[in-house]
């Protein structure tokens, strides 16, 4: 898992990395211009390409933030790279950026929360991990906190319902919980679609 980096994902990786570094050269003007903004009246800033530019962005105060995104992003990304092969990959990983976008953007007008910019690759990374539970769903994964071992469809399971308790209780809202379970939304949904159409053409 993880061993050998395949081409999307590590374009993704020196991306992200890239624009991090650029971030903290620059300043929050990249923010203003890249982040997710919520389309409102209070918030002049949002613009279509944030829909997917957001991804690329992380919290230049907090080095964690992207470690542990690309983190994830090596160990699983590269087993569901191999699976779907690079074209569908990359489609996968955006459609995950999208879902998360959109879902973030619901969650910020439902809640009636005040408008902040979302930065960061997460909603990609979890529909990565969604596609990575399905994909090989009986694989050992250690958790780090705790150090317990289970097989992967559990962990997604687990992690899946805990963001979805974090997000309706609103516990950590600093953090786009929303935007996690939309990614893993979106990739299920066009799994869905490429098996319905595998279905079809196979008739």
């Amino acid at each position: 898992m993880g061993q050998t980096l395949t081409p999307v994902v590590r374009n993704i990786l020196i991306a992200c990395v890239a624009v991090f570094v650029l971030q903290m050269v620059v300043g929050p003007g990249m923010v203003a211009t890249f982040a997710l903004w919520p389309p409102n009246d209070f918030s002049p800033h949002f613009e279509p390409w944030q829909l997917i530019s957001y991804a690329f962005l992380h919290d230049p105060r907090n080095y964690l933030h992207i470690l542990f995104n690309m983190f994830a992003l090596y160990m699983f990304g590269p087993d569901v790279e191999r699976l779907l092969g690079q074209r569908r990959f990359l489609v996968y990983y955006l459609v995950c950026v999208l879902g998360a976008a959109l879902a973030q953007l619901l969650a910020l007008s439902a809640l009636g929360n005040p408008p902040s910019p979302t930065v960061g690759a997460s909603g990609g990374i979890f529909g990565l991990l969604l596609a990575y539970g399905l994909a090989f769903p009986h694989r050992r994964l250690m958790l780090i906190f705790p150090p317990i071992p289970m097989p992967a469809w559990l962990f997604v399971t687990l992690y899946g319902l805990i963001e979805l308790y974090l997000g309706v209780s609103g516990h950590d809202s600093s953090v786009a919980h929303f935007a996690h379970l939309g990614g893993m939304v979106g990739g299920f949904a066009l799994i869905l679609y490429w098996r319905s159409t595998v279905r079809r053409n196979g008739r």
